[in-house]
């Protein structure tokens, strides 16, 4: 007989989660997607996979790591990751990168540009959530270079690991929430389009690109090099090796004075060598 999942009283009880299931999805996460869920966060995998557990009809958390391992189709993990990863931003957030890539960082781009006899701007948001921050990204460019703009091949690659986020990243729509910090420049860029609905306008999104995409791949599949890369609140979840690949590989893929940007809770240790210090969570390649 089928098993069902339970409702009433019972769904809402936290189900158990052994040290021994923890440390079986601990380390699947982490082989997967780089993620290190310490001890602190057993309560958060309970909170956070205990509803799909239980709507698959499993009864312990020992099932659902045997239908991951066992699921060839990737389905599965991919609604692992979408549960687990954090997709919590809004527009502006940490605003001193946003105003130090629109001060800074464009013009410097404007200068290699002119040294090399290019047009193409090259910017990527890795780890991109819901898709404020690139499109933010586009607002400043737009406003900084006006009508210029469309001399420039430019535009941002986005991407991020979660295809839920992906998704609402694509569609544009944002609430009151999430658009309240967007600076008066920025403003003409977003159509009211009902209560607590605020989407991003064509002329914005038709110049990002989202994709799907692991950081933790050993190999970047782009052939140019980045002007600039931001990486903020991502390398957080990450532990120290992990962490340390993983900016080499930055470091690989941008073009020399290119920026990395990182979040304001993260750094890159004054004692690595492979970038210059700029100010709190910016640095340039050496």
């Amino acid at each position: 007989m089928e098993s069902k999942p339970p409702t009433g009283p019972a769904a809402s009880r936290l189900m158990t989660l052994s040290d021994r299931e923890f440390r079986l999805i601990q380390e699947l996460v982490y082989q997967r997607f780089g993620i290190n869920l310490t001890e602190g966060k057993k309560s958060l995998v309970v909170g956070r996979l205990q509803k799909i557990v239980r709507s698959m009809g499993m009864t312990t958390f020992n099932d659902y790591y045997e239908f991951l391992i066992k699921d060839k189709s990737g389905t599965a993990t991919d609604a692992l990751i979408n549960r687990i990863s954090t997709n919590h931003t809004f527009f502006y957030r940490e605003h001193a990168h946003f105003d130090f890539f629109r001060s800074t960082a464009l013009s410097a781009i404007e200068q290699m540009l002119s040294r090399s006899n290019s047009r193409d701007i090259r910017i990527w948001c890795a780890g991109c959530s819901s898709g404020e921050e690139p499109y933010m990204l586009v607002m400043i460019m737009l406003d900084h270079f006006g009508p210029k703009y469309d001399a420039f091949s430019a535009g941002i690659l986005a991407t991020d690991i979660s295809a839920r986020a992906l998704g609402r990243a694509v569609r544009g729509v944002y609430s009151d929430e999430n658009v309240a910090h967007v600076p008066p420049f920025a403003k003409k860029y977003f159509q009211h389009i009902g209560p607590d609905q605020w989407a991003v306008c064509d002329r914005v999104k038709k110049e990002v690109v989202f994709r799907r995409f692991n950081l933790m791949n050993e190999k970047f599949p782009f052939k140019k090099p980045f002007h600039t890369i931001f990486c903020r609140n991502v390398m957080i979840y990450f532990d120290q090796e992990t962490r340390s690949r993983l900016i080499t590989r930055f470091h690989n893929h941008l073009l020399p004075g290119g920026y990395f940007l990182i979040g304001h809770s993260e750094s890159l240790g004054r004692e690595q060598g492979l970038y210059s210090y700029v100010m709190p969570a910016v640095y340039r390649k050496v």
